[in-house]
């Protein structure tokens, strides 16, 4: 076969040794064949690059398939808001190929608005389910029936640990945790710290960063054992509430000059540090949002760990959709995105 041809089912047949009847089942998913025939087929459409053909044999039959994403509602210039921009890129990819994505949104502290969107997803009965897992028990009850429907399904930004999921997109979350407080302490002794973290459900199941918390903790109990580290809880939606609980933590620890943030709302608390800029010396959080980068620019904010939520969505949709096209699961199950360190140095660069 000439490199410019376009392959056929004769050919993986050939290079398979499988006769086309098994190969022609095996890309449209007729009757039974064995796990060795699936992989040697699958084997071959990456060789032959036969993807395409497949994908086409799809659309002459009118078949649709549908992929799902659970999402927090969410506001502009926010995590999710730059999450949701991955859709728009993955669309242009798999739209073409008879595959429809549909956002489905919920209140991101709210348990019973996230069970009820599941319950309207599930009737919907996608092919497969993009999530980042906001409520990690709850989660585990969706994944269960996930896995005893049918349904694959590929958490991003965070994940749990559980058998079934696809694949997974985002940050290595303990070690991004470790890395926050190597910015933060630059190696060096540090004798308080304080870690500012959101109000969540009151049945405190929402705490997607509980991985990054364990790995700031270890690398503190590693190279600052004699540090202590204490929490704030702020409320998102209560700026004022925010400033008074900063005030008072900062008149009874005024020994405390790093601050960490392990999600994307450190700009939350930014009005307050630029009012008093005595009380801190060194602020870390995640995430290049907007607001984020203007406190980084401004040197309020010393470091942001950045994490390419919209790559996140954008590679989660096309593995699933190769999963539900053509069978494939991904080269690797955990799909670690790259940690970039901004500083107001290099921000305009980025």
């Amino acid at each position: 076969m000439e490199p410019k041809d376009k392959p056929t089912i004769k050919d993986i047949a050939r290079i398979t040794g499988l006769s086309k009847g098994t190969v022609d089942r095996v890309l449209h998913n007729r009757g039974e064949v064995s796990r060795k025939s699936f992989d040697k087929v699958m084997a071959a459409i990456d060789s032959l690059g036969y993807k395409p053909n497949v994908f086409a044999s799809l659309l002459a039959r009118g078949e649709s398939r549908k992929i799902a994403l659970l999402i927090p509602t969410h506001d502009m210039d926010s995590f999710w808001d730059v999450a949701l921009k991955g859709v728009t890129r993955a669309e242009e990819l798999v739209g073409p190929l008879g595959l429809a994505i549909r956002v489905y949104e919920y209140e991101a502290n709210d348990i019973k608005a996230f069970r009820e969107v599941v319950e309207s997803v599930i009737s919907d009965s996608p092919d497969g389910i993009v999530l980042a897992p906001m409520f990690g028990d709850e989660t585990r009850l969706v994944t269960e029936r996930l896995v005893k429907l049918g349904i694959p399904y590929v958490f991003f930004d965070s994940k749990i640990e559980d058998e079934g999921y696809l694949a997974y997109f985002g940050l290595p979350e303990y070690k991004s945790g470790y890395l926050c407080a190597d910015q933060l302490t630059g190696g060096f002794p540090v004798s308080e710290v304080l870690l500012l973290r959101l109000k969540r459900d009151p049945l405190r199941q929402s705490d997607p960063t509980v991985k990054r918390r364990a790995g700031f903790l270890a690398y503190m109990e590693e190279h600052n054992p004699q540090c202590v580290v204490r929490s704030v809880f702020i409320d998102p939606h209560d700026p004022a509430r925010t400033d008074q609980e900063l005030s008072a933590f900062f008149s009874t620890f005024p020994g405390t000059r790093h601050v960490a943030m392990f999600n994307s709302r450190i700009h939350l608390v930014v009005p307050w540090l630029e009012r008093n800029p005595a009380a801190v010396r060194r602020i870390v959080g995640f995430d290049n949002l907007a607001p984020n980068m203007a406190a980084l620019r401004r040197g309020t904010v010393s470091a942001l760990i950045a994490q390419h939520p919209d790559e996140q969505v954008s590679n989660s949709i096309q593995a699933l959709a190769e999963f539900i096209v053509l069978g494939k699961k991904p080269a690797r199950r955990d799909n670690y995105m790259h940690m970039d360190i901004l500083t107001r140095y290099n921000a305009d660069y980025y």
